[in-house]
């Protein structure tokens, strides 16, 4: 969190609303398509947080309720400026679909069945996997999975595609696993006088 202190209070938070509407206003297919985007955003060019906060933040908005988009702005903009921050990190990320919605339902009954639209959303969907393909493999990368780690995830997909287990009860599974038996490697704590 290198830059966050840098601009004054309001300018800051019009920078955090500014970046997350642009990830909602150019994102399509949902949380999951938005990841590249707000990793490349808030790591890679703002530096504002690191990937291992990043990577942090995504397993606690993956466990909570909510879309994975607003709940890792709440993490990201509370971080950063407390509650002012997460306000505006979550009216970022959920204003560009809120309009969208609202020109969509006023005009809905007239391009329901128009054939254009309904390609230009096929279109879009081999975009979209692409994209949250993207993200799954950058997370992958990012998270240094272990052998075991590994397993624990393959295990946890096919509880989920093949064994019908809703995702929440796997993630509840995992984590109290991970509570009871860490997974991670601690880090030795530094010599006295930092040798």
């Amino acid at each position: 969190m290198t830059r966050n202190r840098e601009n004054g209070p309001m300018k800051f938070h019009c920078e955090l609303f500014l970046v997350f509407f642009r990830i909602g206003l150019f994102t399509l297919g949902g949380g999951y398509a938005m990841l590249p985007l707000i990793e490349h955003e808030i790591i890679d060019k703002k530096k504002w947080i690191g990937s291992e906060d990043f990577l942090n933040a995504l397993a606690i908005a993956q466990s909570l309720p909510g879309p994975i988009a607003v709940n890792t702005a709440t993490f990201v903009g509370y971080r950063l400026r407390g509650v002012s921050g997460c306000l505006a990190g979550v009216l970022g990320t959920v204003m560009p679909s809120f309009l969208c919605m609202i020109v969509i339902a006023a005009f809905f009954r007239g391009i329901k069945d128009n054939a254009t639209v309904a390609a230009v959303f096929t279109g879009i969907r081999p975009a979209v996997a692409a994209l949250v393909a993207a993200s799954a493999w950058s997370l992958g990368v990012k998270a240094k999975l272990t052998p075991f780690t590994l397993c624990l995830a393959v295990l946890a997909a096919a509880c989920v595609w093949l064994g019908r287990i809703s995702p929440a009860w796997v993630v509840l599974a995992i984590a109290f696993a991970g509570a009871m038996f860490p997974f991670a490697k601690k880090t030795p704590p530094a010599a006295p006088g930092g040798e």
